[in-house]
């Protein structure tokens, strides 16, 4: 049942409604494509070679090298992070919960882990809080954070690494709603007829609309469905 004062798309008879999808699916053919075209460019990137850097993981001091975990390839979500805070970053909170099963990243050769500029001790308790299934690192202990462009104080980021012997490169990186395409929540809640309902959408009148972010599951919401606050 829709909300009260919401409208409804258009009904239609069954040959109409296929020749709208056909034509939108001529439009979600193309996006693919360029993608592809994307993806293909950015296996074509220069990468730069990175100092030593020493993180701090669950059982202490560990060289940036061997976070690799003894693979070539390792993606790093920088976590927001507020020393002392009961509840950290919503988004990032939200965001990274929906990684329960990365061993698929084995047949790849890569791993995904969470960096925070956080001290580990709050890290991995707020991993525990919140139910987060992710292997977590501190960089609270070198400019690591900052020179990922997710400094202290700063916003989340996406970095990507190569690993040749010990030497560690760094070849992509993102932020801000560039970090979309690792998520499949707003992949789904795209193809609902109603969408994100967020205010800054382009969307026909009469559809449902809220404040951005109204709608995202925050921190404590996190934690009631995941973590030790169940």
């Amino acid at each position: 049942m829709s909300p009260n004062n919401t409208a409804l798309p258009p009904v239609v008879d069954a040959d109409t409604w296929r020749a709208e999808l056909d034509e939108l699916r001529k439009r979600e053919k193309a996006a693919t494509r360029e993608l592809d075209a994307i993806a293909a460019q950015r296996r074509r990137l220069p990468m730069v070679k990175l100092p030593d850097y020493t993180l701090v993981g669950a059982d202490g001091p560990v060289r940036l090298v061997d976070v690799f975990g003894g693979r070539s390839q390792l993606i790093t979500y920088h976590h927001m992070w507020s020393d002392g805070a009961q509840w950290q970053c919503g988004g990032c909170t939200g965001f990274t919960s929906q990684f329960t099963r990365l061993e698929f990243l084995d047949n790849y050769d890569a791993r995904f882990v969470i960096i925070t500029n956080g001290p580990i001790e709050e890290a991995l308790a707020y991993r525990e809080r919140v139910g987060n299934r992710m292997q977590w690192y501190s960089s609270s202990q070198t400019p690591f954070g900052a020179d990922m462009d997710a400094p202290p104080g700063g916003g989340f980021a996406v970095n990507v690494f190569l690993r040749d012997g010990d030497t560690v490169y760094r070849t992509w990186h993102t932020n801000g709603r560039g970090t979309e395409q690792l998520s499949h929540s707003f992949a789904l809640i795209d193809l609902l007829p109603w969408g994100r309902q967020e205010e800054w959408l382009d969307s026909p009148a009469g559809w449902p609309s809220r404040p951005t972010y109204s709608g995202w599951l925050d921190s404590p919401d996190i934690a009631r469905a995941y973590g030790t606050e169940g």
